[in-house]
């Protein structure tokens, strides 16, 4: 369909959006046509903000309007015991559990030798910088299993156990609900790695 140039303009801008294929792309501009310009100056106005507010802590890489971030700047967590994640939507994930008290440090990525993404293009200088200037006792690898949270992991570990720290990883396996007959192999073969007693 040929739409009118604005409009083309507007759909083609939703579809770089990571998964807004051209369907989506066009629901998205067609309820923005339909907002009010007040509603639309709003929200055009949130984007703007965020990006020239939100930065990356300069302690653990997290996205805040702080520096340092709320969690780095909370005296009530543990220093001690850092978690590592890929990216900041993976720190957000944790939190909402309620359960992890410690800080964190965000790679920005993942080791991804297929899309040029080497350990370098990471925050891992500067994760190394922090486990010799604090007193770290232990690192826990948040990193997906899939084969480039497998090889972060790996790499990480193999640097970081030299140090004198605790190299933990956080356990896979079986959503709560899901039936044993339909996990894949790799997701039951991760369950039994990461039992624990009761």
């Amino acid at each position: 369909m040929n739409y009118t140039k604005p409009l083309a303009r507007l759909v083609e801008e939703f579809q770089k959006l990571p998964g807004i294929g051209p369907k989506s792309a066009q629901r998205m501009a067609f309820h923005i046509l339909k907002m009010t310009q007040g509603d639309v100056r709003k929200f055009s106005d949130a984007i703007l903000d965020a990006k020239e507010k939100i930065k990356y802590c300069r302690q653990c890489f997290n996205m805040s309007s702080e520096n340092p971030c709320e969690i780095c700047s909370n005296t009530s967590r543990d220093k001690s015991v850092i978690c590592i994640v890929a990216e900041t939507r993976d720190l957000i994930a944790l939190e909402r559990t309620r359960e992890y008290k410690g800080s964190y440090h965000v790679l920005q990525g993942l080791i991804s030798p297929l899309d040029g993404i080497t350990p370098e293009d990471l925050r891992i200088k500067e994760l190394i910088e922090r486990l010799q200037d604090e007193d770290i006792k232990e690192i826990i690898l948040a990193l997906s299993p899939s084969v480039e949270g497998e090889a972060t992991s790996m790499y990480l570990a193999k640097i970081i156990k030299p140090l004198g720290v605790k190299v933990s990883r956080i356990a896979f396996g079986l959503p709560v609900g899901a039936d044993l007959e339909y996990a894949d192999e790799v997701t039951l073969a991760r369950a039994l790695e990461g039992r624990r007693e009761i």
